[in-house]
Protein backbone atom coordinates (compact mmCIF):
# COMPACT_ATOMS: atom_id res chain seq x y z
CA UNK A 1 0.00 0.00 0.00
CA UNK A 2 2.77 2.62 0.74
CA UNK A 3 6.30 2.14 -0.71
CA UNK A 4 8.66 4.64 0.10
CA UNK A 5 12.52 4.56 -0.79
CA UNK A 6 15.02 7.32 0.16
CA UNK A 7 12.66 10.54 0.53
CA UNK A 8 13.79 13.62 1.54
CA UNK A 9 11.81 16.63 2.38
CA UNK A 10 13.26 20.12 3.03
CA UNK A 11 12.20 23.47 4.07
CA UNK A 12 15.59 25.52 3.21
CA UNK A 13 18.61 24.24 5.17
CA UNK A 14 16.31 21.92 6.95
CA UNK A 15 15.66 18.32 6.69
CA UNK A 16 12.38 17.27 7.61
CA UNK A 17 12.66 13.84 6.55
CA UNK A 18 15.94 12.93 5.76
CA UNK A 19 16.37 9.73 3.48
CA UNK A 20 13.25 7.72 4.73
CA UNK A 21 12.71 3.63 3.46
CA UNK A 22 9.62 1.99 4.69
CA UNK A 23 7.01 -0.39 2.57
CA UNK A 24 3.74 -0.90 4.58
CA UNK A 25 1.57 -3.78 3.57
CA UNK A 26 -2.52 -3.91 2.94
CA UNK A 27 -4.09 -4.35 6.36
CA UNK A 28 -1.17 -3.20 8.59
CA UNK A 29 -2.14 -0.85 11.47
CA UNK A 30 1.28 0.97 11.75
CA UNK A 31 1.78 3.58 14.80
CA UNK A 32 4.25 6.60 13.78
CA UNK A 33 5.90 7.84 16.66
CA UNK A 34 8.61 10.34 17.39
CA UNK A 35 9.44 13.49 19.37
CA UNK A 36 7.82 16.73 17.70
CA UNK A 37 9.70 17.91 14.83
CA UNK A 38 10.41 14.44 14.02
CA UNK A 39 8.69 14.76 10.58
CA UNK A 40 5.63 12.83 11.14
CA UNK A 41 3.11 14.95 10.11
CA UNK A 42 5.17 15.85 7.07
CA UNK A 43 5.53 12.49 6.22
CA UNK A 44 1.58 12.13 6.42
CA UNK A 45 1.28 15.23 4.56
CA UNK A 46 3.15 13.63 1.60
CA UNK A 47 1.28 10.83 1.58
CA UNK A 48 -2.22 12.62 1.28
CA UNK A 49 -0.55 14.46 -1.43
CA UNK A 50 -0.59 17.83 0.59
CA UNK A 51 2.81 18.26 0.21
CA UNK A 52 5.66 17.12 -2.36
CA UNK A 53 8.82 15.68 -1.64
CA UNK A 54 12.22 17.06 -2.64
CA UNK A 55 13.67 14.08 -3.77
CA UNK A 56 13.15 10.15 -3.36
CA UNK A 57 10.55 7.13 -4.34
CA UNK A 58 6.91 7.59 -2.98
CA UNK A 59 4.44 4.82 -4.19
CA UNK A 60 0.74 4.71 -2.67
CA UNK A 61 -1.78 2.13 -3.72
CA UNK A 62 0.90 1.71 -6.80
CA UNK A 63 0.38 5.71 -7.42
CA UNK A 64 2.76 8.46 -7.32
CA UNK A 65 1.49 11.52 -5.37
CA UNK A 66 3.50 14.11 -7.55
CA UNK A 67 1.66 13.16 -10.59
CA UNK A 68 -1.62 11.03 -9.77
CA UNK A 69 -3.20 13.34 -6.54
CA UNK A 70 -6.57 12.03 -7.73
CA UNK A 71 -6.51 8.76 -7.89
CA UNK A 72 -4.77 8.73 -4.65
CA UNK A 73 -7.35 11.12 -2.75
CA UNK A 74 -9.92 8.62 -3.71
CA UNK A 75 -8.71 5.75 -1.54
CA UNK A 76 -7.33 7.72 1.36
CA UNK A 77 -8.98 9.26 4.79
CA UNK A 78 -6.80 12.02 6.15
CA UNK A 79 -7.30 13.07 9.84
CA UNK A 80 -4.93 16.37 9.97
CA UNK A 81 -4.34 18.89 13.43
CA UNK A 82 -6.93 21.21 11.38
CA UNK A 83 -9.98 19.69 11.70
CA UNK A 84 -10.78 20.82 7.68
CA UNK A 85 -14.57 21.52 8.84
CA UNK A 86 -16.64 23.98 8.24
CA UNK A 87 -18.15 26.43 11.07
CA UNK A 88 -20.84 27.47 9.68
CA UNK A 89 -22.03 24.65 8.68
CA UNK A 90 -23.90 21.84 10.82
CA UNK A 91 -22.38 18.76 11.90
CA UNK A 92 -24.53 16.95 8.91
CA UNK A 93 -23.45 19.34 6.77
CA UNK A 94 -20.23 19.14 6.88
CA UNK A 95 -20.44 15.34 6.42
CA UNK A 96 -22.90 15.22 3.66
CA UNK A 97 -20.36 18.22 1.65
CA UNK A 98 -17.59 15.55 2.17
CA UNK A 99 -20.14 12.73 0.94
CA UNK A 100 -20.28 14.48 -1.72
CA UNK A 101 -16.87 15.10 -2.77
CA UNK A 102 -15.99 11.58 -2.38
CA UNK A 103 -19.11 10.27 -4.39
CA UNK A 104 -20.49 8.17 -1.07
CA UNK A 105 -22.97 5.89 -2.14
CA UNK A 106 -26.32 5.95 0.12
CA UNK A 107 -24.50 9.09 1.63
CA UNK A 108 -27.31 10.08 4.07
CA UNK A 109 -27.28 6.13 5.64
CA UNK A 110 -23.39 6.59 5.65
CA UNK A 111 -23.88 10.15 7.71
CA UNK A 112 -26.31 8.73 10.13
CA UNK A 113 -24.16 5.79 10.95
CA UNK A 114 -21.27 7.86 11.46
CA UNK A 115 -22.90 10.49 13.23
CA UNK A 116 -24.26 7.75 15.60
CA UNK A 117 -21.28 5.90 16.33
CA UNK A 118 -19.44 8.82 17.41
CA UNK A 119 -22.42 9.72 19.61
CA UNK A 120 -23.42 13.20 17.37
CA UNK A 121 -26.68 12.50 15.91
CA UNK A 122 -28.14 15.00 18.94
CA UNK A 123 -26.22 17.41 18.00
CA UNK A 124 -26.33 16.87 14.03
CA UNK A 125 -28.07 20.16 13.20
CA UNK A 126 -26.08 22.21 15.56
CA UNK A 127 -23.10 24.62 13.88
CA UNK A 128 -19.85 23.07 14.34
CA UNK A 129 -18.75 26.68 15.54
CA UNK A 130 -20.49 25.85 18.29
CA UNK A 131 -18.75 22.50 18.99
CA UNK A 132 -16.11 21.36 21.72
CA UNK A 133 -12.49 20.47 20.21
CA UNK A 134 -13.53 17.30 21.59
CA UNK A 135 -16.77 17.19 19.48
CA UNK A 136 -15.32 18.56 16.37
CA UNK A 137 -12.24 15.63 16.37
CA UNK A 138 -14.99 13.30 16.56
CA UNK A 139 -16.43 14.81 13.82
CA UNK A 140 -13.59 15.22 11.92
CA UNK A 141 -12.65 11.45 12.40
CA UNK A 142 -16.38 10.73 10.90
CA UNK A 143 -15.29 12.55 8.06
CA UNK A 144 -12.09 10.81 7.71
CA UNK A 145 -13.89 7.49 7.65
CA UNK A 146 -16.87 8.61 5.19
CA UNK A 147 -15.33 6.98 1.53
CA UNK A 148 -14.36 3.82 3.65
CA UNK A 149 -10.42 4.56 2.38
CA UNK A 150 -8.15 1.89 1.27
CA UNK A 151 -5.55 4.02 3.51
CA UNK A 152 -6.72 5.98 6.40
CA UNK A 153 -3.97 8.34 7.92
CA UNK A 154 -4.60 9.84 11.02
CA UNK A 155 -2.51 12.56 12.63
CA UNK A 156 -2.79 12.95 16.27
CA UNK A 157 -6.90 11.69 16.21
CA UNK A 158 -6.81 10.65 20.23
CA UNK A 159 -6.68 14.51 20.93
CA UNK A 160 -9.14 15.87 22.78
CA UNK A 161 -11.34 12.39 22.67
CA UNK A 162 -13.05 11.22 25.84
CA UNK A 163 -12.21 7.51 27.13
CA UNK A 164 -15.58 6.62 25.55
CA UNK A 165 -14.49 8.26 22.22
CA UNK A 166 -11.21 6.91 21.77
CA UNK A 167 -12.63 3.35 22.56
CA UNK A 168 -14.99 3.71 19.86
CA UNK A 169 -11.83 4.81 17.77
CA UNK A 170 -9.54 1.89 18.82
CA UNK A 171 -13.12 -0.51 17.52
CA UNK A 172 -13.58 1.45 14.10
CA UNK A 173 -9.76 1.11 13.98
CA UNK A 174 -10.00 -2.89 14.50
CA UNK A 175 -13.10 -3.09 12.14
CA UNK A 176 -10.95 -1.36 9.05
CA UNK A 177 -7.84 -3.71 9.74
CA UNK A 178 -9.88 -6.79 9.71
CA UNK A 179 -11.72 -5.50 6.17
CA UNK A 180 -7.93 -4.81 4.54
CA UNK A 181 -7.80 -1.13 5.45
CA UNK A 182 -4.30 0.46 5.98
CA UNK A 183 -3.92 2.30 9.30
CA UNK A 184 -0.89 4.99 9.91
CA UNK A 185 -1.38 7.19 12.74
CA UNK A 186 0.99 9.03 14.04
CA UNK A 187 0.70 9.88 18.61
CA UNK A 188 1.95 10.62 21.80
CA UNK A 189 0.17 8.87 23.71
CA UNK A 190 1.99 5.67 24.53
CA UNK A 191 1.28 5.07 27.91
CA UNK A 192 -2.52 4.15 26.82
CA UNK A 193 -4.45 2.96 24.01
CA UNK A 194 -1.89 -0.33 23.31
CA UNK A 195 -4.68 -3.14 22.72
CA UNK A 196 -3.85 -4.20 19.71
CA UNK A 197 -1.22 -5.94 17.98
CA UNK A 198 0.71 -2.84 15.76
CA UNK A 199 4.34 -2.40 13.92
CA UNK A 200 5.57 0.81 15.62
CA UNK A 201 8.12 3.40 13.72
CA UNK A 202 10.03 5.54 15.70
CA UNK A 203 10.96 8.89 13.92
CA UNK A 204 13.60 10.99 14.93
CA UNK A 205 15.38 14.06 13.21
CA UNK A 206 13.65 13.08 9.82
CA UNK A 207 15.74 9.69 10.31
CA UNK A 208 13.38 6.46 10.89
CA UNK A 209 15.68 4.79 13.70
CA UNK A 210 13.17 1.77 14.65
CA UNK A 211 10.60 -1.06 12.87
CA UNK A 212 9.33 -3.42 14.98
CA UNK A 213 5.80 -4.98 15.36
CA UNK A 214 4.62 -4.20 19.36
CA UNK A 215 2.01 -6.43 21.24
CA UNK A 216 -0.16 -5.93 23.97
CA UNK A 217 2.12 -6.54 26.55
CA UNK A 218 4.89 -4.44 25.11
CA UNK A 219 5.80 -1.38 27.28
CA UNK A 220 5.86 1.33 24.18
CA UNK A 221 6.40 4.39 26.26
CA UNK A 222 9.66 2.76 28.00
CA UNK A 223 10.80 1.23 24.57
CA UNK A 224 10.07 4.42 23.05
CA UNK A 225 12.39 6.27 25.79
CA UNK A 226 15.12 3.56 25.46
CA UNK A 227 15.39 3.88 21.72
CA UNK A 228 15.89 7.96 21.78
CA UNK A 229 18.15 7.58 24.26
CA UNK A 230 19.90 5.22 22.43
CA UNK A 231 19.65 7.35 19.13
CA UNK A 232 20.76 10.28 21.05
CA UNK A 233 24.07 8.69 22.82
CA UNK A 234 24.62 7.25 19.30
CA UNK A 235 24.86 10.83 17.65
CA UNK A 236 27.06 12.39 20.09
CA UNK A 237 29.64 9.91 20.71
CA UNK A 238 32.96 11.02 19.44
CA UNK A 239 34.49 9.48 16.34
Amino acid sequence: MIEIQNLVKSFGYRKALAGVDLQVEAGELVWLVGPNGAGKTTLLRILATLSRPTSGKVRVAGFDPTRDGIQIRRQIGFLSHRTLLYDDLTAEQNLDFYARLYEVPNRQKRIAELLRQYNLTIRKDDWVRTFSRGMQQRLAIARALLPKPRLLLLDEPYNGLDPLAADTLDDEIAALIANGCTVLLTTHNLEGRNAMEKRTLILNQGHLIYDNTTTTNSPLAQLYRQVLKKSLTKDTDPL
